[in-house]
């Protein structure tokens, strides 16, 4: 199911730059605008994403020298 959203007090100044940016992109302003928010909607969750990853504490140094092995095989 989808919905139209109507999006009202628009500035002039952002109104013509998603219009020059979907122009760019060869899409109809609805199109462009759509992708936008959709992209902004699934950005949302990523601070609750890493919020709920466990806490592992990492020693700087001993990762640097991983790092340095590594490449060293490489």
């Amino acid at each position: 199911m989808t919905r139209t959203l109507y999006i009202r007090h628009v500035p002039d100044d952002i109104a013509e730059r998603l219009e020059r940016l979907a122009s760019r992109a060869g899409l109809p302003l609805s199109t462009f605008v759509l992708q936008e928010l959709s992209e902004s909607a699934r950005r949302a969750d990523n601070a609750e994403l890493l919020q709920a990853l466990p806490s592992v504490e990492i020693d700087p140094a001993e990762l640097l020298e991983v790092l340095r092995q590594s490449r060293a095989e490489h």
